[in-house]
């Protein structure tokens, strides 16, 4: 009997080394990197109020055509940030289930969405309406769940297809406000540039003045925020890469060579991050 159990303790204690001690720090710093990464919010507002920047500078036909492209982008407006407020409140739960401590989350489903409206014109297709409304349910039944590491796993594994489809609509929306930004500088910094060499008469010369410096200024605007763009949808690129890696790491989130691979991920977004705030 006593060599019996002998074995029995020497085979659970090589078992307990074998498998080694899960560390979920690197999941956890990934999940706040991502959460707080920032930049669509503020491109999504920039879009929403273009016909405002737009306005002294339209003719009065152009004026018209903007004013209902202007209606239709405050329609969509809240959906297109919802779905942010989604992937960060996913990132936020993550992040608070592979913490040390105890948490208490049935609060935060008062944060999710009613759900997206599937209009045709907004960019927004079918695929991504399914994946936020998988995303609340899935949302909705980590946070009722009261195992820890076991909702890690869940949250991974069964969030991944639908945080892969939720930032590529995402991409997609920043390359809408990209090229409703471009139309928009062809507007403003276009009619400067007619208008300025046709005032040619000493009257003119102090407005001309002024001009060429409002002129400076917004191209200026215009260049930073055209960075942004490109640092949003890289930002967006490294989460959605570095989600799909996690999910096929999951068994061996102790290998160093994962939490190297995740740590080089969190120093990306930190970077970015920096970047967009910085400018």
């Amino acid at each position: 009997m006593t060599r019996r159990v002998l074995v029995l303790v020497g085979l659970l204690v090589a078992g307990c080394a074998s498998t080694g001690h899960v560390s979920l720090g690197e999941v956890r710093e990934f999940a706040d990197a991502s959460a707080r990464l920032g930049g669509y919010a503020e491109l999504s507002r920039r879009y929403r109020d273009t016909y405002e920047r737009e306005l002294p500078y339209l003719s009065p036909q152009a004026e018209r055509v903007a004013r209902d492209t202007d209606a239709r982008r405050r329609a969509v407006f809240d959906d297109f940030v919802a779905i942010q407020k989604t992937l960060v409140l996913y990132m936020q739960t993550l992040s608070l289930l592979a913490g040390d401590g105890r948490y208490e989350l049935s609060g935060r489903v008062d944060d999710l969405g009613s759900g997206l409206k599937a209009m045709t014109d907004s960019g927004l297709k079918q695929r991504h309406v399914a994946a936020y409304t998988g995303m609340t349910r899935l949302l909705t039944r980590v946070i009722a769940s009261r195992y820890q590491n076991r909702s890690v796993d869940t949250m991974v594994r069964d969030g991944n297809a639908d945080v892969q489809t939720l930032i590529d609509a995402m991409i997609v929306l920043t390359r809408i406000y990209e090229k409703a930004n471009e139309n928009e500088q062809k507007t403003v910094l276009g009619l400067f540039n007619a208008e300025i060499p046709m005032a040619n008469r000493n009257a003119d010369r102090m407005l001309v003045t002024l001009a060429r410096v409002h002129l400076q200024n917004k191209t200026a605007e215009y260049r930073l925020i055209d960075r942004r763009y490109k640092l949003a949808q890289q930002g967006l690129t490294k989460v959605a890469l570095g989600h799909q890696k996690m999910r096929e790491n999951m068994d061996k989130l102790s290998s160093e060579e994962t939490r190297h691979m995740l740590a080089g991920y969190v120093h990306d977004l930190n970077l970015i991050r920096d970047a967009l705030s910085g400018e």
